[in-house]
């Protein structure tokens, strides 16, 4: 009997919509769990560990690791065509699996990849052999972070810490608008998209949870009118908050 190649089956009972992000955890032949995600006219499955497409290139964990140690090997080291193509297929790879964490509310696990890109495009930006091939990256670099700061925020919430998830979202825009100073672009900020969204975002938990100024937010407001004493006493009730266990 012949063995079937096509996808008819799966694609049928699994229809694509473009207006959402379909993702499921399945098992594999060998019992272990995969993701798969519902794309057009087909259906990406990655791997939960390592890199998404669970190959080992030279042996690393991923190809970003394998850069590392050539880095290391070579003071002045720069990325080859070839080694530029496979940063590109990692950099895809990585995304579709941040999405997929996003979409399954496995947010640490979509702030480990959020990191294992950013981390990667400060090692292409340090040894890029091109400015545009650079530039072709750095692009994306405001919404990676914004996933990054989403999935902090909406970790510390799942662990019932609303005001820890609003300081995430504070230090994460202070990062952003960091960013934005960067490249002579401040004054855009506040009108940017992705800024608009987390700030939303941080004004809907302040409403829902009824929470006003969080206790870093005081503490800047003291620091910025020189009220040191006050400033001690937040300083020293955080630190309490931090030792105690499930600390909002």
């Amino acid at each position: 009997m012949a063995v079937k190649k096509n996808l008819d089956r799966l694609l049928e009972q699994w229809p694509f919509e473009p207006d959402s992000v379909k993702v499921r955890v399945v098992q594999g032949d060998d019992g272990r769990d995969v993701i798969q995600m519902r794309v057009d006219m087909g259906i990406l499955q990655m791997e939960i560990d390592g890199r998404p497409d669970g190959n080992r290139p030279f042996g690393f964990e991923s190809f970003y690791d394998y850069l590392l140690s050539e880095e290391l090997q070579n003071e002045d080291f720069e990325l080859s065509e070839e080694q530029c193509a496979e940063v590109d297929r990692e950099f895809v790879q990585y995304y579709h699996r941040r999405v997929c964490w996003l979409t399954l509310r496995a947010f640490d696990r979509a702030v480990e990849d959020a990191d294992h890109t950013l981390a990667m495009m400060d090692f292409c930006m340090e040894h890029s052999p091109d400015e545009q091939w650079t530039i072709s990256h750095e692009q994306y670099r405001p919404f990676v972070l914004f996933h990054r700061i989403q999935a902090s925020a909406l970790g510390k919430l799942e662990a019932q810490a609303p005001e820890a998830a609003i300081e995430e979202l504070n230090k994460g825009l202070d990062r952003l608008r960091g960013l934005f100073a960067e490249h002579d672009a401040e004054e855009y900020f506040e009108e940017d998209g992705l800024v608009v969204r987390l700030v939303e975002l941080r004004e809907s938990l302040r409403s829902h949870y009824r929470i006003g100024r969080t206790l870093e937010e005081r503490l800047q407001e003291a620091v910025a009118k020189e009220q040191y004493e006050l400033a001690a006493k937040l300083r020293d009730e955080m630190a309490r908050r931090r030792s105690r266990p499930h600390a909002s």
